[in-house]
């Protein structure tokens, strides 16, 4: 309670039991631990249920060698939001596995990092 409702005399204040609160808070203490366990089941389920939502809709590309890609710019290639969010094309040179790749540009250059297949999208020309 505020002491505002102890000065003026509110309802609340008027029908307080000391003895009736203690018992309560008491059952209240008492059922914690099963209101928590209840709590981290529901929890779990929603982990669950996220986890099952999101990988149904995840669909994995695979790319192949010599195929032509568009690889993520960095944000230092961006000059402002309308710059283009990909640049490319290039070639994929080597599928390294898990989804890592090799790139080469068209003329036959190298690049020298490999790229993760969230960060390529095929190119169509």
């Amino acid at each position: 309670m505020i002491p505002v409702e102890i000065q003026e005399n509110s309802p609340r204040f008027q029908n307080f039991v000391a003895e009736e609160s203690n018992e309560k808070r008491k059952v209240n203490l008492d059922l914690l631990n099963e209101v928590r366990e209840e709590a981290r089941i529901k929890v779990e389920a929603l982990k669950r249920r996220v986890e099952y939502k999101s990988s149904s809709k995840l669909r994995p590309q695979q790319f192949q060698v010599a195929d032509l890609v568009m690889r993520k710019a960095h944000p230092y290639q961006l000059e402002n939001k309308l710059s283009p969010k990909c640049t490319g094309p290039f070639r994929v040179n080597e599928a390294l596995g898990n989804g890592a790749y090799t790139l080469e540009t068209l003329e036959g250059g190298a690049i020298p990092c490999t790229w993760n297949a969230t960060n390529l999208k095929f190119y169509f020309s």
